[in-house]
C-alpha cells in the first residue's frame, strides 16, 4: 500500500486483462488509485486504504460457479461509491440479492449498443446524445435479476440490464468496459463516476514530483544513494528525480554492455554528466558481455546472462561507493501490480525480466522507487516536470538486454554493427518524415540468414533485415503502424545502399502485445 496525501480509489482486481486501463483513465483523469487483487482486499484493508470509491473490475470466472471471487460483504455498508464492471456487475448484483444466469443466449462479445431505458442519471452526463451508445462487450453469463433498490438505465440486445443503479446507495453496474478503446464515450462515464464521489482530480506530476522529494529526503537523509542507469527514460526520470532532492548523495553506475544503439552510450554520458552535473560511473564492459554470449543462440539464455552480467558488474562498481545504503531503481507501478490467476500454477514465462533481481539483498542495501506509483506516460510527464528534454522523454521504449534481442541468434560484432547502422538509418526516415511521435516504438532486427541479392553488376550474399514499429494508446496492446509503400520503399532503397552487410528489407505486420514486441 502506498503512502499518500492524494485522496484514493480501489479497484478490486478480478483478473480482467483490461484492468489496468481502468487506472489509466482514472490517472488521465487526475485521480490516483491503486489496484489489488480481490483476495487481498479484506475489511482491515479497505479501512486502512480509506478509498473515496471502489471500483470492481471484470475477470474470467463466472458467479454461478461455487467457490467463484468475491468482496467482503461489508464493503456495500462503507458508505462510498461503487461500480461495478462486468464480472464486477455480476458480483454485486449476486451477492446484494440479485440472479445471473449462465448458458446459451447469455454471452456478448465485442461491439454492441446500448440505449437509454429511463431518465438520465448523473453517471450519464454526456452519454446517449444521440439515441445510442456504442461500447465494447465480454461476457459469458448475464445479469437476469436485479438487486432490490436497483433500477435499469441502459440496454443492450443480449444485456437487458447493461447499466444499472441504485442511486441512493451511489451503486453502479455496468455489462460493457468503458475503459477499453472500443468504448468511445467510456472515459466521459469514469469521469462522471469520480465526480459523484467528489474526486477533486489532485493527482498531477507537478504535485507528485514535489511531493516524492520529500518522500525521498525523509527516507534517504544523509545517506548516499547508487542508481543503476540504462539510459532509458524510466531509470533517467528516477536518477534526476533523486538528485534534485539529494544532490550528491547520489551516484550513478551506468553499466554500458555493448548492446546499445549507435552513439547511445555517449549520449548517456554527455547528459548526465555535462547537463546535470551528477556523478557517473561510466562502467563499459562491452569485452565481458559479448565474451560471453559468444556462440550462445537461445533468446532466453541471451536474456539470463545479461542479465547475470549486469547484477555482477553493477555491485562490482557500486562496491567502490563507500557508505551507500540505498539502491534507486525506476520500477513502474505495471511492474509491482500483483496479478490474478486462476489456474492455481504459475503464469507462462513470455520473457524474463531484466529489473536488478535479488541484487538488494546481496548487497544488503534498501531501495529507493520513486516512480513506483506510475504508469509510463507519467513517467514522461515528471520528466518534463523535471526539464527533461522533450526529445529525450519522447524516445521509444529501449529493452534492457539492448540489441541482443533483435539479433535473433548468435550474437557477433558484426552484426551488431550492421544492425546500429540500419536502426539509425530507419530511426533517421521515421523523424525525417515526422513520424516518431506518432510511433510507440519502432526498430531493425537483423535476421539469423543470409540472403543473395544482385546490387549493380555484383552478386551479393548479405543479411537480410526486418523494420518493426507498432502503435499504442495505452502501452497495453499494440498494433503496427501503416506506413505507405513509398516509405516502405525509400527506407528499404536507403538501407541497402548505406548499410553495407544488408540485401533486403521486410516489414514486419504482424500485432502483438508490447510484452511480446521484441523479436526475442
Amino acid at each position: 500500500m502506498t503512502e499518500t496525501s492524494h485522496d484514493r480509489l480501489l479497484i478490486i482486481d478480478f483478473g480482467s486483462q483490461v484492468t489496468q486501463l481502468i487506472a489509466r483513465r482514472l490517472r488521465e483523469l487526475n485521480v490516483y488509485c491503486e489496484i489489488h487483487p480481490y483476495q487481498n482486499v479484506t475489511m482491515d484493508f479497505v479501512r486502512e486504504l480509506a478509498p473515496k470509491a471502489v471500483i470492481f473490475s471484470g475477470g474470467p470466472d463466472s458467479v454461478t460457479r461455487e467457490g467463484s471471487p468475491r468482496v467482503p460483504q461489508e464493503i456495500f455498508d462503507y458508505g462510498v461509491p461503487i461500480l461495478g464492471i462486468c464480472y464486477g456487475q455480476q458480483v454485486m448484483m449476486h451477492q446484494l440479492g440479485g440472479q445471473v444466469v449462465s448458458g446459451h443466449g447469455t454471452a456478448e462479445f465485442g461491439r454492441a449498443y446500448v440505449t437509454p431505458s429511463q431518465e438520465r442519471i448523473p453517471l450519464l452526463n454526456g452519454w446517449f446524445l444521440e439515441e445510442r451508445e456504442q461500447v465494447w462487450m465480454s461476457h459469458g453469463d448475464h445479469v437476469s435479476k436485479i438487486a432490490p433498490g436497483f433500477e435499469v438505465y441502459g440496454t443492450s440486445p443480449n444485456a437487458p440490464f447493461a447499466i444499472t443503479a441504485d442511486l441512493e446507495r451511489n451503486f453502479f453496474a455496468v455489462q460493457f468496459h468503458p475503459e477499453v478503446h472500443h468504448t468511445p464515450n467510456g472515459k466521459t462515464l469514469y469521469e462522471n463516476f469520480v465526480k459523484i464521489a467528489g474526486f477533486t482530480g489532485d493527482w498531477t506530476m507537478g504535485a507528485y514530483k514535489d511531493e516524492a522529494i520529500r518522500q525521498i529526503r525523509e527516507q534517504v537523509g544523509d545517506k548516499k544513494v547508487i542508481c543503476g542507469l540504462s539510459g532509458g527514460v524510466d531509470s533517467s526520470v528516477a536518477a534526476v528525480l533523486i538528485h534534485e532532492a539529494i544532490g550528491d548523495q547520489l551516484t550513478c553506475v551506468f553499466v554500458d554492455h555493448g548492446l546499445l544503439r549507435k552513439n547511445e552510450a555517449e549520449e548517456v554520458v554527455k547528459m548526465f554528466r555535462d547537463n546535470y552535473n551528477i556523478q557517473l560511473i561510466h562502467a563499459d564492459e562491452t569485452e565481458l558481455f559479448l565474451g560471453e554470449l559468444d556462440g550462445q543462440s537461445d533468446p532466453e539464455t541471451k536474456r539470463k546472462i545479461i542479465g547475470k552480467l549486469f547484477i555482477d558488474v553493477f555491485q562490482k562498481h557500486a562496491d567502490t561507493i563507500e557508505g551507500a545504503e540505498f539502491l534507486a531503481q525506476g520500477t513502474l507501478y505495471p511492474d509491482v501490480i500483483e496479478s490474478v490467476s486462476f489456474s492455481g500454477g504459475p503464469s507462462v514465462t513470455i520473457k524474463s525480466h531484466h529489473n536488478v533481481g535479488g541484487l538488494p539483498e546481496k548487497m544488503g542495501l534498501k531501495l529507493v522507487e520513486p516512480l513506483r506509483e506510475l504508469f509510463k506516460d507519467e513517467v514522461r510527464a515528471l520528466g518534463h516536470e523535471l526539464g527533461l528534454p522533450a526529445s529525450f522523454i519522447g524516445r521509444h521504449p529501449f529493452p534492457g538486454p539492448g540489441l541482443a534481442i533483435r539479433c535473433p541468434g548468435e550474437i557477433t560484432r558484426e552484426k551488431l554493427d550492421i544492425l546500429r547502422e540500419a536502426d539509425a538509418v530507419y530511426i533517421d526516415q521515421i523523424r525525417k518524415h515526422g513520424l516518431y511521435d506518432e510511433i510507440w516504438q519502432a526498430f531493425v532486427a537483423i535476421l539469423p540468414v543470409r540472403t543473395v541479392g544482385v546490387m549493380g553488376d555484383g552478386r551479393t550474399y548479405d543479411y537480410a533485415c526486418a523494420l518493426r514499429a507498432v502503435t499504442s494508446v495505452d502501452g497495453m496492446t499494440a498494433d503496427y503502424y501503416p506506413f505507405t509503400h513509398e516509405f516502405l520503399g525509400e527506407t528499404a532503397t536507403r538501407i541497402i545502399n548505406e548499410v553495407k552487410g544488408i540485401n533486403r528489407c521486410t516489414y514486419d505486420i504482424t500485432s502483438k502485445p508490447p510484452g511480446t514486441i521484441e523479436w526475442e
